[in-house]
């Protein structure tokens, strides 16, 4: 049974999210017009990386922990995480939308760009041997100015707290792919690709590139929500 275990992770990150997409306070399922190209269009993205550091080493797939299925030298689960991390992440963002009115963070949304951009191109710049962290640091400075240049700090705040309060189940089902509950991990990184800095058995990296996933997810709903208003 444990080659069951990554789609047990996929199953586990998306159940609760969608049987309450259809509750009547947050009515989730109402937003799926934007939710899924917004979804589609970043797995696409994240799908071409995925793939290429697969092919050049910079982590790779355990089988034991896997079906065997595999769509471009890519397991079936690792597809499927790219649709079901997203949709629990911004089924996450609607509740605490609902929940929390007021847009908290969004006086410090501005300060995260101006801080976080070049700090990531630092350390992009000063790892540049080590591929996971120069790739994923360099994409996610180029996010969050592309976001900036196109909303300015309009959802930004709600960005932030989104991605603080998903770093809980974050930390759980990356915890378990990284092999903090099994002998072996489920997805095995090339330690000479990246810091070797680990928050519980997750790479440091891992938060950056779970930060990307998240705003391009973000960006793209609020940009075909928006869209729709003005139709």
């Amino acid at each position: 049974m444990e080659n069951y275990l990554y789609l047990a992770v996929n199953l586990f990150a998306i159940s609760f999210p969608l049987i309450r997409s259809f509750e009547s306070r947050v009515k989730f399922a109402s937003k799926w017009y934007a939710l899924f190209p917004a979804i589609f269009i970043t797995a696409i993205f994240f799908l071409v990386w995925d793939h290429w550091f697969t092919v050049i080493g910079v982590w790779e797939f355990n089988p034991k922990y896997i079906l065997g299925i595999y769509i471009f030298e890519l397991p079936i689960e690792e597809w499927l995480f790219f649709f079901t991390v997203p949709y629990a992440c911004m089924f996450i963002y609607e509740v605490l939308i609902y929940f929390f009115p007021k847009d908290y963070f969004k006086p410090i949304g501005k300060y995260f760009i101006i801080i976080m951009i070049p700090l990531l191109l630092l350390l992009a710049f000063i790892n540049f041997d080590k591929m996971y962290t120069a790739v994923n640091f360099s994409v996610g400075a180029v996010a969050l100015a592309v976001h900036w240049l196109i909303f300015k700090d309009k959802y930004m705040g709600r960005f932030l707290f989104t991605y603080l309060v998903h770093l809980i189940p974050f930390i759980l089902c990356n915890g378990v792919l990284t092999g903090g509950l099994t002998p072996e991990p489920v997805v095995i990184y090339n330690n000479a690709e990246n810091l070797g800095i680990r928050i519980w058995t997750v790479p440091i990296e891992d938060t950056i590139y779970s930060m990307t996933m998240l705003l391009m997810n973000v960006s793209f709903f609020e940009f075909f929500r928006k869209k729709k208003t003005i139709q």
